[in-house]
């Protein structure tokens, strides 16, 4: 019972500082108000652990109203998958486009499909996204998923440093 019980309190103590590290956007809620030009914070070239391998993720300079960002994901030596990101702007709000590829760069989405993280709110160098957390501290960036199915959250951490190219 005591076992139970410590359980219990470390689960209620933990979850609340891993739920808020990512937010979702509430039905019938407006996405936040931003411009491509405020995510210049990104750009460069950023690599580290996640997903219990190695990540890397490159983003350009903003033009037109879009970046463009590539990651990789490798373990072992091999690679596992890779993504095309855009963000675009979006009438008055900015949404955050991916696309996933295998190795053989099969793609995981259908042809017209894209996972999309619709922007709750951006700050100096922190953007909120539904389901997904970007934050810039100096050289370091760090980044929050839910990588969740059926309404279970399982959050990722991605934490990455900026690199030359």
């Amino acid at each position: 019972m005591k076992n139970l019980f410590t359980t219990a309190l470390l689960f209620f103590l933990i979850f609340p500082a891993h739920a808020q590290k990512v937010r979702n956007l509430s039905e019938g809620n407006s996405p936040g108000s931003a411009r491509v030009e405020n995510f210049s914070w990104l750009v460069g070239y950023w690599s580290g652990p996640g997903l219990g391998g190695e990540c890397e993720e490159v983003w350009l300079p903003p033009v037109d109203g879009h970046m463009i960002g590539t990651f990789r994901f490798w373990s072992e030596g091999k690679l596992v998958f890779s993504e095309f990101m855009h963000l675009i702007q979006d009438g008055e709000s900015v949404t955050l486009k991916l696309k996933h590829f295998n190795p053989d760069l099969s793609g995981w989405e259908e042809k017209e499909k894209w996972t999309t993280f619709s922007l709750i709110e951006l700050g100096k160098e922190k953007a909120k996204f539904d389901g997904l957390t970007m934050e810039r501290k100096g050289e370091e960036l760090v980044i929050w998923v839910d990588l969740g199915e059926k309404g279970e959250p399982k959050l990722e951490k991605f934490t990455y440093r900026k690199k030359a190219l």
